[in-house]
């Protein structure tokens, strides 16, 4: 018999189980301020793209210095508006910097937008909620939680709302002045700038400049005034409150006076090339064929078809000659894509897939979802690169060598087309989540970008896969060949194995 104590658990778990959204208010259609010529980015950018009429500009962002200095520094010189829309943005050491900035923007006067997905907003609800408060910022959120704190609350809430809650915005941009933008696989945090202890991602962004930045824009005022966003203050109005934001002030302050912020204190004063770009010598690539790829929100809700990265990478890939290279840290690709790929290399194209190791990976689970299409992919000719699990220090580093995780979504298409954004080549990122990337046709991009999965696939950094002549699965580095996962540890292969054995594909 339950005693009082269980009652009162059972009768708020109830009330989380029946608990709903708010009625959603009305808001006025906003859109994002047109570019001009009075800001210091307007006035810095605008020769460029007169010496590059009806071109864009492109500048790969692959060392945490360069994707954390560029953030910072665009906030900074941002007068007219600061516009992100993200995944993730964590309460900690570079989370608070970044936070730090967009406030000061808006104290400078410049509008600041932030939509955030709120599987992870949730967590920071009260920081959010305290920026809000500002009266030149407003904080919405993506397909919302009805409660608003409790991690038991949202375990609740998320399996009675499953179908609708399942269902997240994946998308990662960040605009200033809608000059200049940047986008690609980063979230706001540590792990995405070398400050985790734990772990360190290897990512890519792209900053951006011209026409492209506009087309970024509109897609964050289609979500921006989407009806499956919310005003934060809707969901919270007794969180957003002046002393609420008088107290974070306070708090994100003291990030800079943090021992650990050195690191980025110096990169954000001596990262040259990026100071640079903010004063008008462009080190861009410029070219006019270019395409952004974007789901719309209604996805979450099957209202506006399904996905719309995967056909268009799909197309990228059917001009292919003869190479067509995938990097995707989540990698599930189905039995639809694993026949897609293999029906490349059939007719002609070689097809390279780099993604995580199950010792590198930091979901086990995902790991699984990949594993049990992995001989059907090397049977049919796709070749297979894990990266290893520890990998050398970034420059930024604060730990040293950490552990490295691939979180680079990428893919390039015969050193011509590069593609660069938020999407996984998974059943989550296809049919789930929406997301987004920009494919870019233009020599030095992709030159580059080959460069960099050349050094990732290179024997120190990765496993080549195969099957041996016993029909056994090898890991090989060139030195050591490994007949199981190398390195993983007895917990990670059962998570794999138990992914492999269960019908969780479709959520993975």
């Amino acid at each position: 018999m339950l005693n009082r104590s269980s009652l009162v658990v059972v009768a708020m778990l109830l009330a989380v189980g029946c608990a709903k959204l708010p009625p959603r208010p009305d808001t006025i259609v906003q859109n994002a301020l047109p570019a001009g010529h009075t800001t210091s980015l307007d006035q810095a950018i605008q020769p460029a793209l007169d010496q590059h009429p009806g071109q864009s500009g492109f500048h790969l962002l692959s060392a945490n210095e360069d994707a954390f200095a560029m953030r910072v520094i665009s906030a900074r010189r941002a007068e007219r508006s600061l516009d992100a829309m993200y995944y993730i943005w964590h309460n900690d050491l570079t989370g608070r910097l970044m936070a730090r900035e967009a406030l000061a923007a808006a104290d400078r006067g410049a509008r600041v937008r932030l939509l955030m997905d709120d599987n992870d907003a949730r967590a920071e609800d009260a920081g959010f909620a305290a920026l809000a408060a500002h009266p030149k910022i407003e904080v919405r959120l993506f397909n919302p939680f009805a409660t608003r704190s409790g991690a038991l609350f949202q375990v609740v809430e998320g399996l009675t709302r499953y179908k609708r809650l399942n269902r997240r915005m994946h998308h990662k941009v960040w605009i200033a002045d809608n000059r200049i933008a940047i986008a690609g696989g980063r979230n706001l945090g540590d792990e995405y700038f070398g400050a985790n202890p734990d772990l360190d991602f290897l990512d890519l962004d792209v900053a951006m400049v011209g026409p492209v930045v506009q087309a970024h824009s509109e897609v964050f005022d289609t979500f921006w005034n989407s009806h499956a966003t919310w005003p934060i203050a809707a969901l919270g109005p007794g969180r957003v409150t002046t002393e609420a934001l008088a107290k974070l002030r306070e708090n994100l302050d003291s990030a800079w006076d943090d021992d650990r912020a050195s690191p980025f204190l110096e990169s954000i004063r001596d990262n040259n090339s990026v100071q640079r770009l903010m004063e008008g010598d462009w080190t861009l690539s410029w070219t006019g064929t270019w395409k952004l790829l974007s789901d719309l929100p209604g996805k979450i809700f099957k209202e506006e078809g399904t996905s719309v990265v995967l056909p268009g990478l799909a197309q990228a890939f059917d001009g292919a000659k003869r190479r067509v290279i995938i990097v995707s840290p989540y990698f599930v690709p189905g039995d639809g894509s694993t026949k897609a790929l293999t029906t490349r290399v059939k007719n002609g194209t070689q097809v390279v897939v780099l993604t995580n190791s199950l010792a590198a990976t930091d979901v086990a689970l995902v790991h699984g979802g990949y594993a049990s299409h992995r001989r059907e992919l090397l049977r049919g000719g796709v070749e297979l690169y894990e990266l290893k699990h520890v990998g050398p220090p970034t420059k930024l580093s604060l730990i040293g060598s950490s552990q490295a995780s691939l979180h680079t979504k990428a893919a390039l298409v015969d050193r011509r087309v590069a593609f660069v954004g938020s999407y996984n080549l998974d059943q989550r990122s296809t049919a789930l989540n929406t997301e987004m990337g920009v494919l870019i046709e233009q020599p030095e991009i992709a030159a580059e970008v080959d460069r960099l999965i050349a050094t990732q696939t290179s024997g120190d950094r990765a496993w080549r896969v195969s099957i041996d002549a016993n029909g056994s699965l090898q890991w090989s580095d060139g030195e050591v060949i490994s007949h199981t996962d190398p390195d993983a540890s007895l917990s990670r292969k059962i998570q794999a194995w138990l992914a492999q054995i269960l019908p969780i594909d479709s959520q993975l």
